[in-house]
């Protein structure tokens, strides 16, 4: 009987909250800083890896800024996406829906062409190279000020043929959605798609914003949703899909046991959830062992995880017809297994 850590390794699946800057793993940015002769404050691997012992979002951020320091040159960040590519391609995961987050170089005089043809160039070689679809979604950093955001959008104009959507991350509490109202609205009227990142520390409230302001895809966490029935409902109605990432959760403690996470009261209640990874160099654990981690602490079975895996393909951009391709994949995946 195949066990489930060996049926989540097979099953095709899509990722589709990922941060490429949490990507970063220690060995790789020894290694950037080095041929950029930037001294970053760490002197090894393991000192590195202790620091990521993180009590909230911000003692995280603090050393998610200073890591993405030492990428200065376009190849930096082609090596950094394309490490995550290959990682994932070994995972079976078939697409991958990325966050990166531009002012967090560009604020450190990096230019927006560096960042995004080195993460784009990447890209297209997943697709020749490892068979893997991918989708760039450039992210906000909601503690910046939305004048910020505009001149960031500004910059990304350039770029439409190479960015499917925009959306918004970093601190959450005390930056509501609201504060990017204008820049989501003209993100619209250019034919980009939005997602937003909403109830992970920061309220109910925050979400139905994120719904009725920013006008989202997407909810990226979405948690504290089950703060308010109404919005839960609001939510199943819209087939609102929810990016849930549980190591991260854990990690970052919006949950102190992963027996407590929120996610299989999504699944009973109807939600569109799905699991991706975050930033995995920091949580410890790329998307399959966000699965195993899962469905180990909550009893997942074969049947919950072919739905989560069919859900992660109905919440992506792809286009319908090969949504539902994928979809077929991950059921004649299931069917193959449960015959054996």
């Amino acid at each position: 009987m195949t066990t489930i850590e060996d049926f989540i390794k097979g099953i095709p699946k899509a990722e589709l909250h990922l941060h490429i800057e949490g990507t970063f793993e220690p060995e790789l940015m020894f290694k950037i800083a080095k041929r950029n002769n930037i001294e970053i404050k760490y002197k090894s691997v393991e000192e590195i890896k202790k620091a990521y012992n993180f009590s909230n979002l911000q003692d995280f951020l603090d050393i998610y800024y200073e890591g993405a320091g030492v990428l200065m040159q376009e190849q930096d960040f082609y090596d950094l996406t394309w490490a995550y590519l290959k990682k994932i391609h070994s995972e079976n995961v078939l697409h991958a829906e990325i966050f990166f987050d531009p002012q967090t170089h560009t604020d450190r005089g990096i230019s927006f062409q560096t960042v995004v043809k080195g993460i784009s160039r990447a890209l297209q070689d997943s697709q020749n190279k490892l068979g893997v679809s991918t989708k760039l979604i450039m992210c906000f950093l909601r503690h910046l000020d939305e004048d910020a955001a505009i001149h960031t959008f500004e910059q990304a104009l350039g770029y439409k043929d190479l960015i499917t959507a925009v959306g918004l991350d970093s601190s959450e509490v005390g930056h509501p959605p609201s504060k990017f109202q204008h820049v989501f609205e003209k993100a619209r009227q250019e034919g980009f798609l939005t997602v937003a990142h909403a109830g992970e520390e920061g309220p109910a409230e925050y979400v139905w914003e994120a719904l009725n302001l920013l006008k989202v895809s997407r909810i990226d966490h979405g948690n504290h949703s089950f703060d308010d029935d109404k919005l839960v409902q609001e939510l199943v109605n819209r087939k609102m899909p929810l990016t849930v990432c549980p190591l991260s959760n854990l990690k970052l403690k919006v949950v102190n046991d992963l027996k407590q996470h929120p996610l299989r009261k999504m699944l009973e209640k109807g939600l569109l959830a799905t699991i991706n990874s975050d930033d995995p160099a920091y949580f410890g654990g790329y998307v399959n062992e966000n699965y195993l981690a899962i469905s180990s602490a909550l009893d997942l079975s074969k049947e919950e995880i072919t739905q989560l895996a069919k859900n992660s393909f109905a919440a992506s951009f792809l286009k319908e017809e090969i949504k539902q391709k994928m979809i077929d994949k991950v059921e004649k995946y299931y069917q193959k297994v449960i015959n054996i």
